[in-house]
């Protein structure tokens, strides 16, 4: 049962989000794209199976073992005003950043909530339903000291910057070090995406929804000549002053593609409102909120771009909207469920750590409506239904890793929680 909290606002929104009007919007414009290869002063590319990404136990194989074990919850801190996101700083792992929709980042330290805000750009932010501050992402070089957030502006377009930690305060950045990465035109208010993580290969991964609206009436799924319903990879290891502050990737798969954003590197998705590299695996896991009826989870091996994940061809392993439909080139889910057990789905992660064997090779992904957890086997290729293991009651926003591979959730309602093998 959903809590009478101030996730309210936002399920309504999640349940209005096949109602939108309006026209297409026009391609979003973007600056000249600077197409390069990793530099020589870029952070050296972790190799998806390098334990120095996270605490790897060493069981035979990647897969997992037996049957995927129960889960419970332990409370981290609350007093949050409406997490959805977290995340951890490379060489700080006593501290846990939280996102706020409201637009700002706290700080829980050694189990303590610091009273000041790290970040606070509640001014710039439009903060509701789906709009406000949505996802954070620090670079993985500690020396590097930027972090990137994305963020609904009050022009309600969606925005990706960097900021820079005060080196005499690491508990607070430099308010006026913000570096406008990107800027998207939105013409709706729901289908904003928001998660963003950096890969195995240095570069930054962000996720974009369709734009909102029902059906996806401005087309971005099928198209590629907009930044939206993808996900992006871009080079930010470069100068701060640099314009634009980043570069493309020689290999992302839309280099020279007449009419498609460079940036592009994968399509097709509704709202990937959450996704996390597999640290032995370099895999992309991808949750793809549904539209009226089917929640799904993507993957996409490592090192492979240009997926199109189906977005509106397909809803889950469905056709929307048609009795059939061209599926050729589509990647389809590698689980799904449908919308009797639950109505928005949040992505999670493979656990990789090291305090709960029972779990390891699992993958773990919630629904922020109903509460209720499920794995799937990292390890398996084909369609798989998922096992659940947890109903937590709770308005899961978020399920991410900390840097010994443990996995931690948020609640829309003011929490932020461990995830753990019950009566482990």
């Amino acid at each position: 049962m959903l809590r009478p909290t101030i996730a309210f606002s936002l399920v309504i929104a999640l349940l209005l989000a096949a109602c939108g009007g309006g026209g297409p919007s026009p391609s979003i414009p973007g600056p000249t794209a600077r197409i390069a290869t990793p530099s020589p002063s870029a952070s050296p590319a972790r190799s998806p199976t390098d334990p120095g990404a996270t605490t790897l136990p060493s069981p035979s194989g990647l897969g997992t073992t037996g049957e995927p074990p129960m889960l419970a919850l332990e409370q981290v801190a609350d007093g949050l005003d409406g997490p959805l996101d977290v995340a951890f700083r490379p060489g700080d792992p006593s501290a846990l950043f939280v996102v706020e929709q409201v637009g700002r980042v706290r700080v829980v330290r050694d189990g303590a909530l610091v009273p000041d805000a790290f970040l606070d750009v509640r001014g710039a932010v439009t903060a509701g339903g789906e709009q406000g501050l949505l996802g954070l992402a620090f670079h993985p070089d500690a020396t590097d000291g930027r972090l990137f957030v994305y963020y609904t502006a009050r022009d309600e377009s969606q925005v990706v910057a960097s900021f820079r930690t005060d080196p005499a305060n690491p508990d607070r950045v430099v308010r006026d070090s913000e570096v406008e990465v990107l800027r998207m035109p939105d013409e709706y208010g729901n289908h904003n995406g928001g998660s963003m993580v950096f890969g195995p290969d240095g570069y930054l991964y962000i996720g974009t929804g369709d734009g909102g609206g029902g059906g996806d009436p401005l087309g971005s799924g099928r198209r590629l000549d907009t930044l939206l319903a993808k996900v992006l990879r871009l080079d930010v290891n470069i100068a701060v002053d640099d314009d634009p502050p980043y570069v493309i990737p020689s290999d992302n798969p839309f280099v020279g593609v007449d009419g498609a954003r460079p940036e592009i590197w994968h399509t097709g998705l509704r709202n990937p409102w959450r996704m996390q590299f597999d640290p032995a695996t370099g895999d992309l896991w991808i949750g793809d909120v549904g539209q009226g009826a089917w929640e799904e989870i993507d993957r996409a091996p490592a090192g492979v771009g240009g997926l199109d994940f189906g977005w509106n061809t397909m809803e889950g392993t469905r056709c929307f909207g048609a009795d059939s439909c061209d599926q050729a080139g589509l990647t389809l889910p590698v689980t799904e469920y449908g919308h009797d057990e639950g109505c928005s789905v949040t992505g999670g992660t493979v656990y990789r750590g090291s305090a709960q064997p029972a779990l390891w090779g699992w993958y773990v992904f919630a629904d922020y409506c109903s509460g209720r957890f499920w794995v799937v086997d990292a390890g398996v290729d084909e369609l798989q239904e998922p096992v659940a293991v947890l109903e937590s009651g709770r308005n899961i926003s978020s399920i991410a890793p900390g840097p010994d591979g443990e996995l931690y959730a948020t609640d829309l309602a003011g929490s932020v929680h461990r995830v753990v093998v019950a009566g482990g």
